[in-house]
């Protein structure tokens, strides 16, 4: 029997699963690693840590199969020569074909303290704790959050409507929040937040982080919580593996997702380097080409040459419940419909994989 070992229950684990167990040849058996009894909807820990929406609601039951095994276990490192994956309080598994979806975590920058006196919204586990710590706040207090991107612009305007007596700021490294998107999407949410009195601090350069107090520029800022959502970086299980990454510590793969020394170990979502940035989206479309390899090579068929260029079909953000922003073939479009758009999109994932 052939095993398939596949690291996280996460996007790319998640499509592998639906892509392959219906048509699962006899001689395969497959094993997900999690530790997690359940998949999470990373894509909404903003609204959890925000208080806005429930523990349930973050939550996907994984499925079922008769040569499925669920293995509910940290994975501690990957042993490559024995073809094992090393796992905390458990034996280790030997695999066949293996892939690597362990997902991210924060990226500090080297900044002291940050890591000990932040909260983040990287992990249901930490994300719940955000949510403990951000609603048992006194009415006015302040809340710093470092990084403009789309995870921090999302949290700030739903713990926005969530707790409207905080004093939220924002601190962003560039010019402008959501550097990353069109100059008019920026200017529509820095415009949302001002209407709204949540403050854009433009420029930032956090030099260290103690308990309640951020440094901007060497400068203290006294806050009653802080939150980071300022950059992103493999898992530790993927940083200490002596393979070739390229700048951002992902592992280099080939056009077939594998590793390029080793075919049978596949890479997706934000272990695996891309000319693409992180996101569900990409990490799905991965996992669906990395399904296709799978199958034809189990069943003894020819790969294609080149597979299909991955295109992202676009990104939507929120803010609150009723507005949003987003990149729709690569338009930008603001306002209820990318909000909407969004909360569509999110209905049919949970309805189809619920």
């Amino acid at each position: 029997m052939r095993k398939l070992v596949i690291l996280g229950g996460g996007y790319g684990g998640m499509r592998i699963l639906q892509k392959i167990l219906p048509n699962l040849p006899d001689s395969v058996e497959v094993t997900l690693i999690d530790k997690l009894p359940y998949h999470c909807l990373k894509t909404e820990y903003y609204a959890l840590a925000a208080g806005t929406l429930s523990d349930q609601h973050v939550r996907v039951p994984f499925p079922t199969h008769e040569r499925l095994h669920i293995v509910y276990a940290e994975v501690v490192s990957i042993a490559l020569e024995k073809q094992q994956v090393i796992l905390a309080d458990a034996e280790p598994l030997t695999y066949d074909d293996l892939v690597i979806g362990l997902g991210c975590e924060d990226k500090y920058h080297d900044v002291p303290g940050a890591a000990e006196f932040t909260y983040s919204i990287q992990s249901i586990e930490s994300s719940r704790n955000t949510f403990l710590a951000l609603n048992n706040l006194q009415a006015h207090s302040k809340v710093a959050i470092v990084g403009a991107g789309l995870s921090g612009v999302e949290l700030a305007s739903e713990l926005h409507e969530s707790r409207p007596d905080l004093e939220i700021m924002i601190f962003d490294r560039g010019k402008n929040i959501l550097s990353a998107f069109p100059e008019r999407l920026s200017n529509y949410v820095a415009e949302w937040f001002y209407e709204r009195d949540v403050q854009i601090i433009n420029h930032a350069n956090i030099t260290k982080v103690d308990e309640g107090i951020l440094f901007n520029n060497n400068e203290p800022v006294q806050c009653d919580a802080i939150v980071w959502t300022a950059g992103i970086q493999p898992n530790k299980v993927v940083r200490e593996l002596d393979l070739e990454k390229d700048r951002q510590g992902r592992l280099m793969v080939t056009h077939y997702h594998h590793l390029p020394n080793n075919e049978n170990i596949y890479v997706v979502g934000d272990c695996a380097s891309s000319e693409h940035a992180p996101s569900a989206q990409l990490a799905e479309a991965q996992a669906e080409q990395v399904a296709l390899v799978l199958l034809k090579k189990w069943n003894g068929e020819e790969l294609p040459d080149r597979l299909p260029k991955i295109k992202m079909k676009g990104i939507l953000g929120s803010l609150g419940k009723k507005h949003g922003f987003g990149l729709v073939a690569e338009k930008p479009i603001t306002g209820r419909v990318p909000r909407l758009l969004k909360s569509g999109i999110l209905w049919l994932y949970k309805f189809h994989n619920g």
